[in-house]
């Protein structure tokens, strides 16, 4: 990678420039990295093609390349064009099918997807099913509602996804989907191997509009990669030239959104890739290493940066003149806590936050800014809630939630969930940032609620609920935090870092406990360490705070102490041993505050897990009297500061 010294002219043109630019985060493009000509691909080919080799006639060149060329690209990663089939028509394609020589995998070539006339993630999109080059009866080669795994057959099939001979299924691959009998074939052949599905029935038109019978057909590779070479009708976005194209845009995903002041340049950069576009409506995407980089104002200072990218080669990897992208982030000197890489880049089920128990009849309280890469609605938070022996797997997990109004699990049949968007684009671009309380309810009888209240980067709120979660063990019940190309920081914080904050002048938000209900909440407790009241405190009040403290029930300290015109008649416990000792442990531990609406008392419990590993309470049981229909609560600090959890 270069990091330029002097790039007066073009940076003067970003700066220039910057108001009219914007950045991009995701995208479901295909990449192109194809081969310079295509004549000589196809000739390298038809050197070595066995005898059984469709000639294809009419065909129009349309070359690119789907997935990684180091074999590096997962399931549902990269996606070809859209290749559209009226009823009646058929159509063929033509591609080389690259096999990862070190596979140990039947599964690792690529899967046809059939769809109806829409884009993936759009409301009506709907699927037919999928049929992969490989043959195996007794796994997953074919799936779908709408795909009858008896009507495959194949010259090669595998017992199971780890027999050898994943390899034969490179080469030259002609695929041909043919509705012109009414019914659905679909061929895959590479000369040596050659799969059919034959269906006599037709497809049931899946499209909105019941006049329009077109269905779509798109290739996924898994752990391969693709090179596109003809088809004979043209996909959307048209076909792709072999002839050489000057770039004309980029966009930039993979970037933090955050720096601790002081990073290497390098490593802020590492994962940054560019989507560049190029004339004919080619696009590819490229490393860091083809960029070059610089941050506009430098790194050494805290607050927003841009950080501006160049690439300034051909398609064909000709220098030529530069096209320039940004991106802004923050330069910080304090990082939170986080789940997930600062880029992004964390894949599925690879990071998780700590393990959380919620009581019977508890709902735990947990806030945190929900960052995204923006690719795909799932691309956010994903709660777990499971038992709390992690070693069971999926036999432990009562249900999996998404932010996006999906999930699965063996509680979540049961469950009502409601939130879907009116306009799902808007909500996943007001997600990268978003400000996100959760609340988790184990209702005690065998079900759990959750509730995900969101609010989004564009100032909008948006809500996303689980209702009536089944099969749950109240006396077994945790969840946890996940993420999928996505992170999470726990960055809700109240008081300032140096425990200089002075009394009564900040707040964490207000949390209404409904009668009945207990509601808990974990932060991380820091103090000055002056005096016993230099931690947090807790204050119970109505929702109304302009009634000052008219509305205030009681304020109760973490050194068992208070007061308010309900807290008289509380009975406080938890006074300590030794306070000198707990106010040395109080610095940096670990809070658990449950507040408790009974109707017209209240109780509050705290639980301290100091720096010294020692466990510590402090309660106040029976406030009273309170209004259970006006009811809520909120921190306060004084030389101390928290950071909720």
């Amino acid at each position: 990678m270069k990091y330029m010294r002097k790039l007066a002219m073009v940076f003067c043109a970003a700066a220039l420039g910057m108001l009219t630019m914007t950045s991009c985060e995701g995208g479901d493009l295909y990449s192109v990295d194809s081969p310079d000509w295509l004549q000589e691909v196809i000739d390298s080919i038809n050197a070595n093609k066995g005898s059984d080799d469709e000639e294809l006639e009419g065909m129009m060149e349309d070359v690119y390349t789907i997935g990684a060329t180091d074999f590096s690209t997962g399931w549902w990663a990269q996606f070809s064009k859209y290749y559209q089939i009226n009823e009646g028509g058929v159509w063929h394609g033509l591609f080389n099918l690259n096999i990862n020589p070190n596979a140990s995998n039947t599964y690792k070539n690529f899967a046809l997807i059939l769809c109806n006339d829409e884009d993936r993630g759009a409301a009506n999109y709907k699927e037919y099913g999928a049929i992969r080059f490989d043959n195996q009866p007794s796994g997953n080669s074919e799936w779908g509602d709408y795909i009858d795994r008896s009507l495959v057959v194949s010259t090669l099939t595998f017992e199971t996804d780890t027999d050898p001979g994943v390899e034969k299924l490179g080469g030259r691959v002609v695929l041909t989907i043919d509705r012109s009998n009414g019914g659905l074939i679909v061929k895959i052949s590479n000369g040596t191997v050659v799969k059919e599905y034959t269906q006599k029935t037709p497809l049931p038109n899946l499209n909105a509009d019941a006049s329009n019978t077109t269905i779509r057909a798109f290739l996924v590779p898994e752990g391969s990669y693709i090179n596109f070479l003809a088809t004979d009708m043209e996909p959307i976005g048209g076909c792709t030239s072999a002839e050489d194209k000057l770039p004309l845009s980029m966009e930039l995903k993979g970037a933090p959104r955050k720096v601790l002041q002081g990073t290497d340049p390098a490593a802020i950069t590492a994962n940054i890739t560019a989507e560049v576009q190029f004339e004919q409506g080619v696009s590819k995407t490229v490393t860091a290493q083809e960029l070059t980089f610089e941050s506009i104002p430098d790194l050494n200072s805290l607050g927003t940066k841009n950080l501006v990218a160049v690439y300034n080669k051909t398609y064909k990897g000709e220098y030529c003149n530069p096209v320039i992208a940004y991106v802004q982030f923050e330069v910080v000197d304090k990082m939170y806590t986080c789940i997930g890489n600062a880029d992004n880049s964390t894949g599925w089920w690879s990071a998780f936050s700590d393990l959380i128990k919620v009581a019977p009849g508890e709902t735990f309280v947990s806030t945190f800014t929900n960052y995204s890469s923006g690719a795909n609605n799932w691309n956010n938070f994903v709660i777990c809630l499971v038992k709390g022996d992690l070693s069971l797997g999926a036999d432990g997990e009562y249900a999996i939630l998404r932010a996006d109004n999906y999930g699965w699990g063996a509680g979540y049949a049961a469950c009502t969930p409601t939130g879907t968007q009116g306009d799902w684009a808007t909500w996943l671009k007001a997600m990268d940032g978003a400000k996100v309380t959760a609340y988790i309810t184990n209702n005690g009888d065998g079900t759990a609620d959750v509730k995900a209240v969101m609010v989004g980067n564009n100032g909008e709120t948006y809500e996303q609920s689980y209702t009536g979660i089944s099969n749950i063990d109240p006396n077994d019940f945790y969840f946890r935090y996940t993420v999928d190309n996505s992170h999470i920081e726990f960055d809700n914080a109240v008081g300032a870092d140096d425990n200089t904050t002075g009394w009564w002048s900040e707040f964490s938000e207000l949390v209404q406990v409904p009668e009945g209900k207990t509601y808990t909440t974990r932060f991380k407790n820091f103090t000055s360490g002056a005096n016993n009241w230099n931690n947090f405190v807790l204050c119970l009040v109505k929702g109304d705070l302009s009634l000052g403290a008219d509305g205030e029930y009681a304020i109760v300290r973490a050194d068992n102490y208070g007061w308010g015109g309900s807290y008289a008649a509380c009975t406080p416990s938890g006074g300590q041993a030794d306070w000198a000792t707990w106010l040395k442990a109080m610095d940096d531990a670990v809070v658990t505050v449950s507040v408790t609406n009974n109707g017209s008392s209240a109780d509050v419990k705290c639980t301290m897990v100091g720096n010294d590993g020692n466990t510590y309470t402090q309660d106040y049981i029976g406030i009273s009297p309170i209004d259970g229909s006006d009811f809520y609560f909120r921190f306060t600090v004084d030389g101390s500061h928290l950071v909720f959890e």
